[in-house]
């Protein structure tokens, strides 16, 4: 079976309707960071490293630039990709500017995306969705705009029957297992 290109993965995540976990190994550049900027939840083995060789081979980085800006602060970013190919970031770096939002070992990369991917899959899918939109809608309004379609939001992704099996499960004082990191 043949690899789908980038095109057809960027499709492919722009019109899923679940959360999308990206796990890093070994060197994420250049067009992986417009699929990075499609995903949800950025982990990183420790060996992964990040960089922008478009300006060094003269190609402007322009989606890349878009999307990373959502996740990178400006000086960051600006210096990842003028410097293009000669630095990288290491995936230490990544996590400390919220790039990632967790380094583990190489051997356990793997298990801690699936992890996270089947923990996310299941909660109940019209939260889990809404809440997905929610924050990438805020991301792209202002506070107060996005303030105002809260009870929008609320509604799409609460389903009363959801939420009265929660309330059930919390009301018994059982809790679930959780992970410290």
């Amino acid at each position: 079976m043949q690899e789908p290109s980038l095109p057809v993965l960027v499709d492919l995540i722009e019109a899923s309707e679940k959360p999308v976990v990206a796990a890093v190994n070994g060197m994420a550049c250049g067009g992986a960071f417009y699929m990075l900027g499609e995903a949800d939840v950025i982990i990183a083995a420790e060996n992964a490293t990040f960089f922008d060789p478009h300006v060094t081979y003269g190609m402007v980085a322009s989606f890349e630039t878009m999307h990373m800006l959502q996740r990178m602060p400006l000086g960051e970013l600006l210096r990842m990709q003028l410097l293009g190919a000669h630095e990288r970031m290491s995936a230490q770096r990544a996590y400390e500017i919220g790039l990632v939002s967790e380094v583990t070992a190489d051997t356990d990369l793997l298990e801690r995306a699936r992890w996270i991917a089947e923990t996310i899959a299941a909660r109940p899918r019209n939260a889990v969705q809404a809440t997905v939109r929610t924050a990438w809608m805020a991301q792209e309004l202002s506070r107060s705009q996005a303030l105002a379609l809260g009870n929008a939001m609320l509604a799409l992704g609460s389903d009363p029957d959801n939420v009265l099996e929660g309330q059930r499960f919390f009301a018994t004082g059982e809790r679930v297992e959780y992970r410290t990191r």
